[in-house]
């Protein structure tokens, strides 16, 4: 598998931009060798992205971003190599979509109080089958001018203490390891130290992580902070955890850029010896 490799992207089957062949044909001219197709609690790229890998010598790694609850913290499980006809998982990420959808329209009914923005105008912003979220009510606010950007969108009328916002259904993260590890899956935890060292979840937590099967930490990635990524790396190194490092590309929907954060090959060997339930893709 020559080229960087980069274990974390979205299309637009979840909050990225750009259709899963975009993806990929973005993947191939910004020079990887293998890219993990991540989408939120959705496999329904998976399919399409191997298609536009064939020929092109990327090799796709199928995966999925897990949303978990951890408490009141929202916490990201990417899971590899699983089988994506498990019924468990099927059954679980239906939940957790519908549950989205409906915070979703919870959240445009509330915003709609203030601003000019419908369900439909959001909707128009998605994919059928796919997974809906805020980043679809930010789009819509960009088309309807209210804000500029995603980002700005976020940053304040979808800021989580705005008024308008609102939690949805997910499992726990040990529910959600347990989850993956019975499809023949491999589950690392996502970007977990976005708020430093000390927001890191709590070792006891990874400690039982760990023993439900917890394979491997994100560490590498735009959003974790320095003294938040030296926690991880001790972590890692006490409980033989492997290290990821991914861009969490979502095309335009984010700055952040392909190959931007990449994972050794020995990292990825180590992932794809471990899962059962599906294989790489080589394109």
């Amino acid at each position: 598998m020559p080229g960087p490799i980069d274990l974390h992207t979205h299309s637009s089957v979840s909050d990225g931009t750009e259709t899963p062949t975009e993806l990929v044909d973005a993947a191939v001219a910004a020079g990887l060798g293998t890219v993990a197709i991540t989408d939120h609690d959705s496999t329904a790229g998976w399919r399409e992205a191997f298609a536009a890998a064939s020929g092109t010598g990327l090799t796709v790694i199928p995966g999925m971003e897990l949303s978990t609850n951890y408490g009141p913290a929202s916490v990201h499980m990417l899971a590899y190599l699983f089988d994506p006809d498990d019924a468990s998982i099927l059954r679980e990420t239906a939940r957790i979509r519908d549950g989205r959808a409906h915070r979703a329209e919870r959240i445009v009914e509330r915003i709609a109080v203030d601003y000019d923005i419908t369900w439909a105008d959001v909707l128009a912003q998605s994919v059928d089958g796919g997974t809906l979220g805020r980043p679809h009510i930010a789009d819509a606010l960009v088309a309807k001018g209210h804000v500029t950007t995603r980002s700005a969108a976020f940053e304040s009328i979808l800021h989580w203490q705005s008024g308008y916002y609102e939690k949805y259904y997910a499992p726990s993260p040990l529910d959600g390891v347990r989850l993956i590890i019975a499809a023949g899956g491999v589950p690392v935890l996502a970007h977990p130290a976005t708020h430093g060292r000390y927001r890191v979840i709590e070792e006891r937590a990874i400690a039982e992580l760990v023993d439900a099967g917890l394979f491997g930490l994100e560490i590498h990635h735009r959003d974790n902070t320095d003294d938040g990524k030296e926690r991880l790396f001790e972590l890692a190194a006490k409980y033989d955890l492997v290290v990821t490092g991914s861009s969490d590309y979502h095309g335009e929907g984010k700055p952040n850029r392909l190959a931007e954060n990449t994972t050794e090959p020995e990292a990825l060997a180590r992932i794809v010896a471990s899962g059962t339930g599906s294989a790489p893709y080589l394109g």
